[in-house]
């Protein structure tokens, strides 16, 4: 009979019970963990079908490779945000740049989400997906997901200078492409 699956087990032993087998462990493991990860494929690439993509290649590389998760290096969650990272970056790198600007991420819209803020975001989002992909998964990270800078460098494998350099730069440029354009001296029906 496998051993009972709590909500209360840590990441390490639900592991270690999916590792000799225990179902349950892993399917509580996924239901911890997928929406962290799609939310950062999803974020980082802006295409949902990709997303869901990585999830599922994520979790079979987990199922499959169990050991490689060392728990003494991080969390569970940024050990698998970090596999959801590799992915997502090869995805991109096999998406010429026009798919990339081309693409929004699709999310179910109810109707107040038509009608407020939905020209914002979109710029928002667009203005994300633009930036260097450096700069996009720290923005992800701590803006979006709310990491902590430290936590941010674990999972991106850098120091955390490097994590608030980036930000501030991805920031910086985010500003620039959300500013209001000014209207040069010229009359606004004037043909240019």
């Amino acid at each position: 009979m496998p051993n009972p699956v709590s909500p209360d087990d840590t990441d390490a032993h639900l592991l270690r019970l999916s590792e000799s087998g225990n179902e349950a462990a892993f399917l509580a493991l996924y239901r911890r963990h997928q929406a962290a990860v799609f939310r950062f494929a999803a974020h980082t690439c802006g295409r949902t079908e990709i997303a869901e993509e990585v999830v599922q290649d994520v979790f079979i590389s987990l199922l499959s490779h169990p050991r490689a998760f060392q728990p003494e290096r991080g969390s569970l969650e940024a050990y698998l945000i970090g596999m959801a990272r590799n992915l997502v970056r090869r995805h991109l790198a096999d998406m010429s740049s026009r798919d990339i600007e081309g693409n929004t991420l699709h999310c179910a819209e109810t109707p107040l989400d038509l009608f407020s803020h939905d020209q914002e975001l979109r710029a928002l989002q667009r203005a994300i997906l633009s930036l260097p992909v450096s700069y996009r998964e720290v923005v992800v990270l701590c803006d979006i997901r709310e990491i902590d800078y430290q936590a941010a460098a674990r999972q991106l494998g850098c120091a955390v200078g490097t994590v608030r350099s980036r930000l501030h730069r991805a920031r910086a440029i985010l500003a620039r492409k959300l500013r209001p354009r000014q209207v040069s001296g010229r009359g606004a029906g004037c043909a240019l």
